[in-house]
């Protein structure tokens, strides 16, 4: 059983570096007890440089004891201790070449989801007096990893370590650092490396120009998922129907076969992945969830505005019926599961989509399943769809609507019985009083979908009994130096080795 060794922090300081002071987190050391894990890091714990590490993909760092027996045979060093690599958690077992990007681990309270390999700075030469270490934990396949936070909680060191879901795509630690930094790249794995929604997004784009730049066949022909085959390999054009408004910041595109065939079927909660030339050079790819069910053999997806997204911007406000759309076949494993009990439907802002495709195919052809629909928005305004939900539920024999609005008073509500004035919180998540035997799909922000998954646990339903997609916000990834323009990860400097 994979084991947690020690739980290591430190806060950033300034140290001396071939003449000049970087500020650096790099130095970390055990804590002794219990700690608790947050959603961006670990109490007692910060970073240097934030914009290369930390944050929500890089909250927690691990690094392996074999490793370490490793580096101190290979440096012929006796003076190794837990948390000089720099991570946060050190661990027995849990290689690199085992664990895979999408993998989720239980320690303690708190749950994790492998986000990336470590990112190869040079701050962990730095910290050993190995200027030549990044290089070598690529060329020796023993980067560490990164963990994103599902579920806050404490741990301490001598905790087991329980594996709770295997990753899609089964693309490991070692095998994603190599294909980043080393020659001699296999396509195929390129392909699965840009449709991992658990890797980070600056990996995910550091593999889409591999692909664009070495000519390698188009990143959307992906390998088989867990629901099978792709309807179809790489991208085709879907023709635009119809764009319609539907609140303040969303607006929905329909899109067709440019032919008039219906379009193949898709599961509720499975998402499309777009490439937009005119949104940028490379040409932007983003993915989107079905917001319904593929009604006439048609797809719809709901695209929310970001003032500061070329992609959204453009697909909200420059397209129009008749546009074409460079489109790949849906994909995704958040997806209504068989079942006969309640079912629960949790979302925060435009996380409402998957799970409204899951409403439609409910009202459609399970009308007698119990459902509860629980939303949270800021307000009545900016809510899209909040119309048709209602509408499905109440095609259903037995549901329940809870939308809870952040920005409204209780005198700005109306006269809708459903909605409540605030935000949906843990608190009053756990006073809806939801079955415990329910089957929970939960999309928002991170840290909403912790808040969630803890009030949904603590009210008896089980842990795999909650699913759940992540929305909002990214981090970017940039490693290097202090007052060096961003970038994304790269290959470390020194000679490249064979692998």
């Amino acid at each position: 059983m994979p084991t947690l060794l020690s739980v290591n922090v430190g806060l950033p300081k300034n140290v001396p570096w071939q003449g000049r002071t970087v500020f650096t987190g790099a130095w970390k050391y055990p804590v002794r007890g219990p700690v608790t894990v947050r959603r961006l890091n670990i109490d007692g714990d910060g970073q240097g440089d934030t914009a290369g590490h930390g944050g929500e993909h890089r909250a927690v760092l691990v690094y392996q004891r074999a490793s370490y027996a490793y580096w101190a045979h290979y440096f012929g060093r006796t003076d190794l201790a837990f948390g000089d690599f720099g991570e946060n958690l050190t661990v027995e077992g849990l290689a690199d070449e085992d664990v895979c990007i999408g993998d989720r681990y239980a320690i303690g309270e708190t749950e994790f989801e492998v986000s990336q390999p470590r990112v190869t700075c040079y701050r962990v030469g730095l910290r050993l007096g190995a200027p030549e270490l990044p290089s070598l934990l690529v060329r020796h396949h023993r980067p560490g990893f990164y963990l994103r936070v599902l579920r806050e909680g404490r741990i301490e060191a001598g905790a087991e370590i329980v594996k709770t879901r295997s990753g899609p795509g089964a693309l490991s630690v070692a095998d994603t650092d190599a294909l980043l930094y080393l020659p001699d790249r296999d396509p195929d794995r390129l392909r699965t490396a840009v449709t991992l929604r658990a890797l980070s997004p600056g990996w995910q784009a550091s593999f889409r120009e591999l692909l664009d730049a070495g000519g390698a066949s188009d990143p959307a022909a992906l390998p088989p998922g867990e629901q099978g085959s792709p309807a179809w390999a790489g991208f085709r054009p879907l023709q635009v129907v119809t764009a319609e408004r539907e609140s303040t910041t969303v607006t929905s595109l329909r899109l067709a076969a440019p032919d008039g065939a219906p379009l193949p079927a898709a599961r509720a909660g499975q998402y499309l992945t777009v490439r937009v030339p005119e949104a940028g050079t490379p040409a932007p790819v983003r993915s989107y969830s079905l917001s319904s069910t593929a009604d006439g053999g048609t797809y719809r997806i709901s695209v929310k505005h970001e003032p500061h997204g070329a992609v959204s911007t453009y697909l909200t406000t420059k397209t129009h019926a008749g546009a074409s759309l460079e489109t790949a076949a849906p994909r995704g494993d958040f997806v209504l599961r068989a079942g006969t009990g309640p079912v629960l439907l949790v979302s925060a802002g435009i996380g409402l989509t998957p799970v409204l495709a899951m409403l439609h195919e409910l009202a459609t052809t399970q009308r007698e399943r119990e459902v509860w629909w629980i939303h949270g928005a800021r307000t009545p305004q900016e809510h899209p769809l909040a119309a048709e939900a209602s509408a499905l539920l109440a095609r259903l024999r037995r549901s329940r609507e809870h939308v809870f609005y952040s920005a409204v008073d209780s005198a700005g509500l109306g006269t809708g019985g459903h909605a409540t004035a605030g935000r949906l919180t843990k608190e009053r998540l756990a006073a809806l009083a939801v079955p415990a035997s329910a089957t929970a799909y939960v999309c928002g922000p991170a840290r909403f979908m912790a808040d969630v998954t803890t009030a949904l646990t603590e009210a008896g339903v089980g842990p795999d009994a909650v699913h759940t997609e992540l929305f909002g916000a990214r981090d970017a990834v940039t490693p290097g130096l202090v007052g060096r323009a961003e970038r994304r990860p790269h290959r470390p400097a020194g000679p490249t080795g064979t692998g």
